[in-house]
């Protein structure tokens, strides 16, 4: 049902007679307005990974109707930017790592939908994208042992640091202090 949903979403979007920014506002509404409807049935901490499904259908969605939406309307950008976050955020929280053919399928799935913004211009997958280059989100080496406190060659922190950014390494913070991991 809520493919079902996006896809008239995108329908109304590209045959709206209203203005571009118009439209797209509108679409961008009715598109978060859907997403919550559709989270809000999943309890995350028994089985997060609909959740994951709802944000990859919702993310595949957007991609197709990116074209159509103009980059005048501030919520473009905003609502995939929003989006990607979420779902950082349920992927830094989920108590195992997904099994691995499911991590390798969302892997090439936020690489090719990220590919295909980027020929619009838009890299509001970019941090998403950065997440999904090793073979878990906890599993980049060097990120692993400054969790163990090992001694690592200060230029291989550097450019981890430099590599996951600012915006992802605060929101990995936050997750280790909420679940006490540090202090």
């Amino acid at each position: 049902r809520l493919r079902e949903r996006l896809v008239e979403l995108e329908t109304g979007l590209r045959e709206s007679p209203e203005p571009a920014v118009q439209a797209a506002t509108e679409y961008c509404k009715q598109l978060c307005q859907t997403l919550l409807e559709y989270a809000e049935k999943w309890k995350t901490s028994e089985d997060p990974l609909p959740l994951l499904e709802v944000y990859t259908v919702a993310i595949r969605s957007y991609v197709k109707a990116r074209p159509y939406l103009t980059s005048e309307c501030e919520n473009v950008a905003f609502v995939l930017e929003r989006l990607a976050l979420s779902c950082i955020e349920l992927l830094l929280c989920l108590p195992l790592d997904l099994p691995e053919n499911k991590w390798e399928e969302f892997q090439a799935f936020v690489q090719v939908a990220h590919k295909n913004l980027m020929e619009n211009g838009s890299r509001e997958l970019h941090i998403l994208t950065t997440l999904t280059q090793e073979k878990g989100v906890w599993k980049n080496p060097v990120l692993c042992g400054i969790l163990s406190q090992e001694q690592l060659d200060p230029d291989k922190v550097n450019e981890f640091l430099v590599f996951e950014g600012p915006i992802l390494l605060d929101m990995r913070i936050k997750h280790l202090m909420k679940t006490k991991q540090l202090t």
